[in-house]
Formats: structure tokens, sequence, C-alpha cells
């Protein structure tokens, strides 16, 4: 084990645009706290359209191996939340794992 992130999992969801509001704080608690704690790092992003909004997650991860034993097998399976099907447009049917090849952190 490196510590060192190689691998970025990326997740995408859309909400209507009155809704991101709400959704916001949901999926704040439910869907980023637990990747907090076992990920190497987490960023949530948000674009605002005219009538929807996109939320973006992006997880770093040592290997694919350390993100199976987050999801409890295969690691491009989606855990949709409780309520996703509530405030998203569409349920995703996958997220995106991509190899990093540089990692120069901001500042």
């Amino acid at each position: 084990m490196t510590g060192r992130a190689t691998i970025a999992r990326i997740w995408r969801g859309r909400t209507a645009r009155d809704r991101a509001d709400a959704y916001e704080p949901y999926l704040r608690e439910v869907g980023i706290r637990p990747l907090e704690e076992k990920a190497l790092g987490v960023q949530l992003l948000r674009e605002d359209r005219e009538t929807e909004t996109e939320f973006v997650t992006i997880s770093f991860w040592e290997d694919v191996q350390a993100m199976a034993r987050f999801t409890g097998g295969d690691p491009t399976r989606i855990h949709h939340l409780p309520r996703d099907a509530e405030f998203l447009l569409e349920l995703p049917e996958r997220v995106q794992l991509l190899r990093i090849l540089v990692d120069k952190p901001p500042g």
C-alpha cells in the first residue's frame, strides 16, 4: 500500500435546478460522508444550469482493490442513495474509473 491515489472514481447525477439546494445537503450527509471516511480524498462539484444542476463526486483511491472493498465487490457498481430516485432526473447507470497520470494539488 502506497497511500497515494492512483485511481479516480467519478459519479455524476443531475437534478432539477429547483431541487438542487435540497439535494446538496442530503448528498453531503448520506453520500459524501462515508467516502470521506474510506477514500484517500473526495471532491463534490456542482454546476447550476438554467433548468438543471449537475453534481459530480470524485473520490480518490489507492487502487481498484481499495474501491472494491468500499463497494463490496464491483468498484464500478452504483450505490444509489435511498432518496436518489426522488431527486435525480435519472439514476446513473455507471461510474467512471480513471487512472491518475499527474497529481499536482492546487497551491
